[in-house]
């Protein structure tokens, strides 16, 4: 199983960043919560930061949109995840070649209907 950083983790059960963590944990990977003003999201610690995250990431999702994206890029590339998962509306081409020219693999997908499907 793997560990995943969910960037824009929400509080709000109506919100998808809160949907995933939930059907993460539902499958057995365990969810990081990234959302820098909340402490804790569905009993699991939340960090301010990927780069605060004491353990290595496998995957990270995204739930922010590009324009903030664009300032978390390079914390992301330097926990070196094995891949990006950009859930729909979080896509910018421009970011998108940053992961994979950084040896990332990137998957334009919704993280919700790839651990449904049993794709992820």
């Amino acid at each position: 199983m793997q560990r995943v950083a969910v960037i824009g983790a929400s509080t709000k059960p109506d919100r998808y960043a809160y949907k995933a963590v939930a059907l993460l944990q539902e499958k057995g990977h365990t969810p990081v919560p990234i959302a820098p003003a909340k402490q804790e999201i569905q009993g699991l610690k939340a960090y301010a930061s990927i780069s605060e995250v004491p353990d290595s990431i496998d995957t990270v999702t995204i739930y922010v949109r590009p324009q903030v994206l664009k300032e978390l890029v390079d914390d992301i590339i330097a926990v070196k995840p094995q891949r990006v998962i950009m859930n729909p509306g979080t896509e910018d081409e421009q970011l998108r070649d940053r992961f994979e020219y950084a040896g990332i693999t990137v998957v334009q997908a919704c993280t919700l209907v790839m651990l449904s499907t049993g794709q992820f």
